[in-house]
């Protein structure tokens, strides 16, 4: 017997009782009156993630082979940490890349610096952030993000690979992000530059004496990382590994990751 209950389509689904709404989508989405709720709800978030990653895409998809250089930004002017920023995005806007930052003020300004001074192209990825940080002035492509996930993805999907000046808590975040994700072959020939000897070398021995050491990390995985003070060695170590992946559909596919490596996702 056919129970004698409202009902209604609802898109794609089938409501009937007390679920029947007392309007429709149209008849909501025309309507003029009503709080502003909705914009700050989750489905609408999506529409904006959505519209972040399509304007992402879309400004940076022609850019010319790329390195997105890390570091922080409270390095200030004259300083050696920021010097070494400037001959780093000399150096590579002189190799042919563009240099990607995250288009503040510090390191991030000095490699922007010198890429533009280079005649390279200098892009910066901003956040929103509950203070005000500008984009810097040494920046041509510019794009304010709203979304940390959103601008990492950019960070690492139109680079071709990651050199990190000394920096903090953001720095630390990139650098293990970028690790975690060529040691579980999410990318391939991807390599993580670390400038700063005396800065980075701490870090390096307690990932050697712990992680190591307790089987936390491969012995092979410290191999991921490439530390120096030399810019040119940076800059060649990128470009090894460029020839490398050119060279990979010619002559072999990327070494398979081992399941021991797995945890790390």
């Amino acid at each position: 017997m056919r129970q004698n209950r409202p009902e209604r389509r609802h898109g794609a689904s089938l409501v009937r009782g007390d679920l029947v709404p007392d309007s429709t989508h149209d008849q909501r989405l025309l309507d003029r009156k009503g709080t502003t709720d909705w914009l700050h709800q989750d489905p609408w978030r999506v529409l904006r993630i959505q519209a972040e990653f399509v304007e992402g895409f879309g400004q940076l998809a022609e850019l010319p082979p790329a390195v997105t250089v890390f570091g922080s930004a409270r390095t200030p002017p004259g300083s050696e940490e920021y010097q070494m920023g400037v001959d780093v995005g000399r150096a590579l806007a002189e190799a042919g890349y563009a240099v990607i930052t995250g288009g503040g003020p510090g390191v991030m300004e000095a490699a922007n610096r010198g890429a533009r001074e280079a005649g390279g192209v200098s892009v910066g990825l901003g956040i929103e952030l509950p203070f005000e940080q500008r984009m810097n002035d040494y920046v041509d492509l510019g794009i304010e993000f709203r979304y940390f996930f959103v601008r990492k993805t950019m960070f690492v999907k139109y680079a071709n690979g990651f050199v990190a000046l000394p920096g903090g808590f953001g720095t630390l975040d990139e650098l293990f992000e970028a690790l975690t994700l060529v040691q579980t072959g999410k990318v391939t020939s991807f390599p993580v530059v670390l400038m700063g000897r005396r800065f980075w070398g701490g870090l390096i021995d307690w990932v050697r004496s712990t992680l190591e050491a307790t089987g936390k990390i491969s012995p092979k995985d410290l191999d991921l990382i490439h530390l120096t003070d030399d810019v040119d060695e940076a800059v060649a170590a990128i470009a090894e590994a460029e020839d490398q992946r050119a060279r990979w559909p010619r002559e072999a596919p990327p070494p398979a990751v081992e399941n021991e490596v797995a945890d790390g996702e």
